[in-house]
């Protein structure tokens, strides 16, 4: 259970937008509560351009979804927002860009009362230690305290102590590759409040509180990108990513049957499966011919055989997460729960293949914390947009400006007596 948070007032208005390589999305939302929970007020969403696996590709391309995508969530929420357009955005930040660094750090308390801005001088030099050029910090997460050298605190703000180590998780993403996305929001006349990374916002939005606390897996299969974040004790204490999704999966079916994206896409929809059963080989679905009209003579092949071009791209992928949640040193205690959201995460069979291949108990998550979210845009591949907004109302205290910002000594000559105590 982590410490409480501070949560933004009842009535804020925040907007988020999940920037992806297959579809851009805003949700616009309003707090209706001292909780922090949302009701969804505006809506948008369209097939993106110009981004290829997280990245940036072409300027004009992007900003134009992105203006379409944000004017649709608008008009949606006109009546809340009474003509005033948006200003703001917490936005997305692919797993292919980011990534997970722990630290410790230790504070003199001086038997004195742990205060807040303690804890926030532990974090705000866990940044300064991680602070490159060719980086930027996105996330500054405190994922355990330890006072006097006893584990297990949870928050020890108000504990007397001589000695206060903290456990952080520091998540930083490309610069440049940032600086790109920022470029296509700030021309589409929306200012950036908040960077989030696209797998923790789907796990703050997919998983229930016991799957934060003892441990679970949230695995975002996205067009260009698969995304793993994972969650224990009430933080995310790790984040990764693979450059393998969803568009992989319909390049093979097209290669396979030498057919378009296009259709590939639909078949993949339609008939696909991540795990063939006996009924498949009965099954004959018609697979167009490239290059033919309609009138061309019919071409149907089993079902079996487009699952077979499907299963082992999938199996790739997660053995590939598998791997990489290994290298990590955290497989074996962050339980054996997986949540798998993104568009992906709803092809037939997907969990069973997953608990196959990862050993791990599976099910398909999608956004349960905000209300009032229209059913088209209620499934998984939405968990990422609806986490954002949970992230930007509730989890304000792991923002790294913020935290540098809050740091407030109460004189010159404090802060110089903080300097000496953690340097020397």
């Amino acid at each position: 259970m982590s410490y409480k948070k501070t949560i933004r007032p009842k009535g804020t208005l925040l907007a988020a937008l999940d920037v992806g390589s297959s579809k851009t999305s805003c949700f616009i939302g309003r707090i209706i509560d001292d909780k922090g929970t949302f009701e969804v007020v505006g809506v948008g969403h369209h097939p993106s351009k110009g981004i290829k696996n997280g990245s940036v590709t072409d300027l004009d391309a992007a900003e134009a979804v992105i203006r379409k995508t944000v004017h649709a969530a608008e008009n949606m929420a006109a009546d809340i927002m009474k003509g005033y357009p948006l200003r703001e955005v917490v936005v997305n930040v692919s797993g292919m860009h980011a990534r997970s660094f722990g630290h410790s750090v230790d504070v003199d308390i001086g038997s004195h009362e742990i205060t807040d801005n303690d804890v926030r001088r532990a974090l705000a030099k866990a940044q300064e230690r991680e602070a490159k050029e060719n980086l930027e910090l996105i996330h500054t997460i405190p994922t355990l305290y330890r006072v006097d050298g006893q584990d297990g605190i949870v928050d020890p703000r108000g504990m007397f102590a001589e000695k206060m180590q903290v456990d952080i998780n520091l998540v930083t993403c490309d610069a440049v590759a940032l600086r790109n996305m920022a470029s296509c929001i700030e021309r589409s006349h929306l200012d950036i409040s908040a960077l989030c990374v696209g797998a923790y916002a789907s796990g703050l939005s997919s998983l229930v509180d016991d799957e934060i606390d003892l441990g679970a897996t949230v695995i975002d299969i996205g067009g260009g990108v698969t995304s793993f974040a994972i969650f224990h004790s009430g933080f995310m204490i790790y984040c990764d990513s693979i450059p393998l999704g969803g568009k992989n999966i319909t390049s093979d079916i097209a290669k396979g049957l030498t057919i378009s994206l296009e259709d590939a896409e639909r078949l993949k929809i339609l008939y696909g499966k991540a795990m063939s059963s006996q009924n498949d080989d009965g099954e004959m679905i018609e697979v167009p011919r490239l290059g033919e009209d309609e009138r061309g003579k019919p071409n149907h092949i089993p079902r079996s055989f487009l699952i077979s071009i499907i299963q082992p791209r999938i199996e790739e992928i997660l053995e590939m997460v598998r791997a990489r949640l290994v290298d990590s040193g955290l497989k074996d205690i962050v339980g054996r729960r997986v949540v798998l959201t993104g568009g992906s995460s709803q092809i037939s069979g997907m969990c069973k293949l997953t608990e196959h291949v990862l050993d791990k108990q599976a099910r398909i998550g999608k956004p349960i914390r905000l209300t009032g979210i229209p059913d088209a845009v209620s499934g998984a591949s939405f968990s990422t947009v609806a986490g954002l907004l949970t992230y930007a109302a509730e989890h304000v205290d792991e923002m790294p400006a913020e935290i540098m910002a809050s740091v407030a000594p109460e004189s010159i000559i404090e802060r110089i007596k903080l300097w000496l105590k953690d340097n020397w």
